[in-house]
């Protein structure tokens, strides 16, 4: 690597990684393509970067917002022009909608070739720029440390998102001096004076409050100080969609998830509330329940709305109090607040109550033919570690995660808001990379799987000893269950004809068995562990069973 001598004759790419070393890169992510090959030259000499090369563009973009919600620093991922920036394009969507930091860079065809329609030109800015929050192409080697100082700063300040940055080809292949910058370090705001004081307030004369906790920005600390503040003042804390992880599930004030596969007592207590403090969430499509829970534009619960983007405080509801802050800053606030001397521990007991119910694992059904996923998951509970990483992408069978699994530890799920089939192993490979001595379990559909299998190869090349269950149904499993309800009895294009997975695990290379029964999982879950290598576990499953209390006829 050079000595960042900004006098020093570099070509673009030596500058570009010579910027991410700066800015405290460890990982990239890539598939490697000849439109920023001076990136990848100078990547081979770049001290303290390790380069993963996966097999799909879209499993690197994946992989890249798993690092950022990982780490809250931006993931990384370099890929091609034209098919390879398509390709790459859902990951820049899951950060968008999942507010991670990520940065895309993507090889661009010379400056001299463009609006020509190049070979795989594309005009990144039109097509990523109702998706991306910032996306520029760089015009000048000697900006190339600036335009990475602000992609940086973009990509972690306020609500965290994705940015894109083209980068043509002559650039990177010239050669010039380009003084560096210094690495960025991005700004997050504060609650303004007397937002606390009228939180406190409106606290004060709440008989039923709920408090929802989401988004982005999160770290140990402020998750700690969330949590003391929820159990000194006995309030009831709620999981916007796909968050869970943001609290201990074992916390006595911890009372479920609002989102896809929310307890119905829990979506009532949510009606109920006449106080609502949510924090981080946007409040989204999903974990409002359609706007029915939470009503807009006005609710009928007084709400409160903590959010790190002004511009979504109000954009979808009118908070009676709007706190623009970090979630950092906001949580230590929290910490400062004097407690209060609550009269609501008979809705917070009976709230936490409902929880245990809703999440313990029911007895077998007799008529179930194959694995019961509650008890799988049920299973991981016990023998996990705290800190383990569950990950998973989109499907019918996410609802018996979301349902049965107790998060204990940040950061420890990994799984798309943006609904996105196929992340959750790229995702696993991710965090085994990151944290090799975690354990990190993927769930995965029978469809999702099949939608990024190559990157069992990816785990098998880098020695990422993730477990990988499938829940083999042989269909599209939520697709059906709408299917079923708009057009009973005329099933159409949801049926799946699937390869043996054992035998696709073991040609990759890593360890394979099938489970068919209930009671051979924990043996087999051993084996897997015990493998040491990647590892695929399929389960067998009730083709009728198509949500934790629905069946199909």
């Amino acid at each position: 690597m050079s000595d960042l001598n900004p006098q020093l004759n570099r070509t673009g790419g030596r500058i570009l990684v010579d910027a991410l070393v700066l800015n405290g890169v460890d990982t990239v992510y890539c598939v490697p393509g000849e439109s920023y090959l001076p990136v990848l030259d100078a990547l081979r000499d770049a001290a303290g970067i390790s380069t993963y090369v996966t097999r799909h563009e879209g499993a690197a973009a994946n992989m890249a917002d798993a690092y950022g919600k990982l780490t809250g620093r931006p993931g990384i991922c370099f890929v091609t022009r034209g098919p390879g920036a398509t390709h790459a394009s859902i990951g820049v969507h899951t950060a968008s909608q999942d507010s991670t930091p990520m940065i895309l860079f993507i090889g661009q065809v010379e400056r001299g070739f463009l609006e020509r329609e190049a070979f795989q030109e594309v005009d990144y800015r039109r097509m990523f720029g109702g998706m991306a929050k910032w996306v520029t192409e760089i015009q000048d080697l000697a900006r190339i440390p600036e335009v990475l100082a602000r992609a940086f700063n973009v990509a972690m300040s306020g609500r965290p998102g994705p940015v894109v940055v083209a980068l043509p080809e002559d650039i990177l292949f010239g050669s010039g001096l380009a003084p560096d910058a210094v690495p960025s370090r991005p700004s997050q705001s504060a609650p303004a004076a007397g937002d606390m004081d009228a939180l406190h307030a409106l606290l004060a004369q709440a008989r039923q409050p709920l408090l929802v906790v989401g988004g982005a920005g999160w770290d140990e600390q402020a998750c700690a100080q969330l949590q003391a503040f929820a159990q000194v003042n006995s309030i009831p804390v709620a999981a916007a969609f796909r968050r869970q992880d943001l609290c201990d599930n074992r916390m006595a004030h911890y009372i479920g998830q609002i989102g896809l596969g929310i307890s119905p007592q829990l979506a009532e207590r949510v009606k109920a509330a006449d106080l609502l403090i949510a924090v981080g969430t946007r409040l989204s499509e999903v974990s409002s329940g359609g706007y029915t829970l939470v009503q807009s534009p006005l609710p009928t619960q007084t709400l409160v709305h903590v959010h790190a983007d002004a511009n979504e405080l109000g954009r979808v509801y009118q908070a009676q109090l709007a706190i623009n802050s970090g979630m950092r800053h906001f949580a230590g606030a929290l910490a400062a607040l004097p407690p209060l001397k609550p009269s609501w521990q008979a809705w917070t007991q009976a709230a936490r109550e409902a929880y245990l119910a809703h999440s313990t694992a029911p007895a077998t059904p007799a008529a179930l033919d194959g694995v019961d996923l509650a008890q799988v998951v049920t299973h991981l509970n016990q023998v996990l570690r705290d800190d383990a990483i569950i990950t998973n992408g989109a499907g019918n069978y996410t609802v018996w995660v979301h349902r049965f699994y107790r998060y204990r530890r940040p950061a420890t799920e990994l799984a798309p808001t943006s609904g996105a089939m196929g992340y959750g192993l790229p995702a696993a490979v991710a965090a085994k990379l990151k944290h090799p001595e975690r354990e990190v379990v993927c769930f995965a559909g029978d469809g999702c799987f099949m939608m990024y299998p190559q990157e069992l190869a990816t785990a098998v090349q880098y020695g990422a000893a993730i477990i990988v269950i499938v829940v083999n149904n042989g269909m599209l499993g939520t697709i059906r269950m709408h299917q079923e309800r708009e057009y009973p009895g005329r099933v159409a294009s949801t049926d799946l004809v699937n390869p043996d997975f054992v035998a696709l695990a073991h040609a990759f290379g890593a360890f394979g068995e099938t489970v068919a029964r209930s009671e051979d999982f924990p043996a087999a879950f051993a084996r897997a562990q015990a493998a040491g290598i990647p590892a695929l576990l399929e389960l067998r499953m009730d083709v009728r069973q198509i949500t934790p209390t629905s069946r199909l006829m």
